[in-house]
This record gives C-alpha cells, structure tokens and sequence, in this order.
C-alpha cells in the first residue's frame, strides 16, 4: 500500500499514514507530465488546488482506489469521471471552516475601515486623516451567497458584531438567525454580500452586470469562496461606477491570476487564494486527509 502525496502536505500528516504501514511519496512539486508517468503504480494520491486530475490523470492511474482532496473545493478532480471508474473521491470539508470565515471577517472589517489603503498612506509619509472615512459594519446587513458550514460559521461571527444576516441558499430550508431570502431580495438589502458557493453551472458568474444593477450603491463585496461566480468584468466596471464601494477577493477565475486589473481600482484589496492558509487549518486538513487515506486504503 502506498499514496502519492502531489502537493504540499503537513509533515504531520504524512507521519500518521506511514505510522499506519503505508509508503508515502511525496512528490509537492510534481509536473503534469511527471503525474502521468508515475499515477499507474500508486492506489491512492493526495492533492490541494495545484495539481489537476484530469480524465487523462484518471485514466493512467490504473492502480487508483482513492483521490483524496486536502480541503473542501473538488473543482480540480474530474469527480464525475472519478465515480464512473469506481474511484472514490474524498475531502476534507470541515477543516478549514475557522480560517475561512475568519478571513472573511477580517475582509469585512478591512473593507468597512479601508484599512489597506490607510496603511499604504501612512507608509508613504502621508497624513490624511480626513481621507479616510469608514463605516460601523454594527447595525449593517450582510447578505451570504451560500449557507453551509464556512456561510454559518461568517455568520455566527457577523451576528456577534451586531449584524443582521440574510442568506440565499436554494438548498437550505431553514437557518437559525438567518434570514432565508431570494437572491434578488438579498441583493437589494445587503451592505455585505459574502459568496461561499461552488463554483458550478448554477453558480457561474452568479454575481452578474445585473446582479450588481440590483444592489445597494455603496456595498462592499467579499468572494472567499471560488473564483468564477463573480463576473469580474462586471465587478471592475461596477466599482468605477461607484455602485460597489469596496471589493475583496481570495479566489479567481483563472489561478493563479493572469489579469490584474481589478487591482488597479484602490478600492480592491485581495489575497492569492490562501482562506485556508493558516497554521491551524493546515495542520487540521492534513490531519483529517491522512485518516481518509488510511480508511481508503485499509478500510
């Protein structure tokens, strides 16, 4: 028994499984073509975002009972092709919960008190104290896009700072102090709007030209979610328009980000992709793939 490790992984993680009689390689940096050559002899392999497992990888992995995916987003394994080849596709989607929602809380605060562009300010020897005029996210509404475990736990925390919450969630009949409303209700009431959605065919570029029309003039958008369900362009064009005061982004359409020109606007502040980056949730979702991968191959 042995799994190929294909990104990087808490060392932690790899000790559990060697502990449990499995060979571990662990190859983080391994290339496309790489993959393909050495898939055939492993039964199990572990992936991040980096490495896609395309039908191409599916199809040489002769040998694969288990693809175990080191967070929650399955948007880079072909699941569907997975499944037809008897290949179980695991993740771990509870892992990272804290460190998302806390980073999309300290979007929200960032965004709210500009804190981003005061410190370019001040880093540049300025003083403009009456440049820089926030707002109280206390008393505010945040509308989520998305109501699963990262939407409720944004909430919870958004709730402890005084705000009203409100969620579309066409999947979710009933929430505990949330609001379950229609998206075209929940963008005209929203000064927050958090998306923690998939990024899917129903969910594609979910916030549209005619999304954004629908909102609030002043409201701050957060996407810690997938890339793809905001229409960037429509975003880019919104915050020229000054309908959108202030946008923050973790997650992309294409990754890593090949345009930057949304960051171009001061008003976007982001990050590349890291709302799972934390020593905590790291150390968590390694923890949790290793025992998937002892289950997938010892049962």
């Amino acid at each position: 028994m042995k799994v190929l490790i294909c990104d990087a992984t808490d060392p932690k993680a790899l000790k559990i499984i060697e502990e449990a009689g499995i060979e571990v390689v662990n190859q983080p940096d391994i290339t496309p073509e790489e993959l393909l050559e050495t898939i055939p002899e492993f039964p199990c392999m572990v992936v991040r975002s980096r490495t896609k497992v395309t039908r191409e990888v599916i199809d040489a992995g002769t040998a694969l009972k288990a693809i175990v995916r080191a967070g929650v987003g399955l948007d880079n394994i072909d699941v569907p092709y997975a499944k037809e080849k008897g290949i179980q596709v695991l993740n771990t989607p509870t892992a990272s919960t804290q460190s998302v929602a806390e980073l999309t809380v300290g979007y929200m605060l960032a965004l709210a008190r500009q804190l981003p562009q005061m410190t370019a300010s001040m880093k540049e020897g300025k003083w403009e104290k009456k440049a820089f005029t926030g707002i109280e996210v206390s008393g505010k509404t945040l509308g989520l896009i998305g109501s699963g475990r990262i939407g409720r736990a944004v909430a919870d925390r958004a709730i402890a700072l005084g705000m009203t919450v409100v969620a579309y969630d066409p999947y979710i009949s009933e929430l505990e102090n949330i609001e379950l409303v229609e998206l075209d209700e929940l963008l005209a009431k929203a000064d927050f709007i958090s998306l923690h959605v998939p990024h899917t065919d129903e969910t594609h570029n979910i916030l549209d030209q005619s999304a954004f029309k629908k909102m609030k003039d002043g409201v701050r958008v957060i996407n810690c979610g997938r890339g793809g369900t905001i229409d960037e362009d429509a975003l880019y064009q919104a915050v020229l328009d000054g309908k959108v005061a202030g946008a923050a982004l973790d997650v992309y359409a294409q990754e890593p980000l090949t345009d930057p020109k949304l960051f171009s606007l001061n008003q976007v502040i982001g990050s590349p992709h890291v709302g799972a980056g934390t020593k905590e949730g790291k150390a968590r979702v390694g923890e949790i793939a290793a025992q998937k991968v002892i289950e997938a191959l010892k049962g």
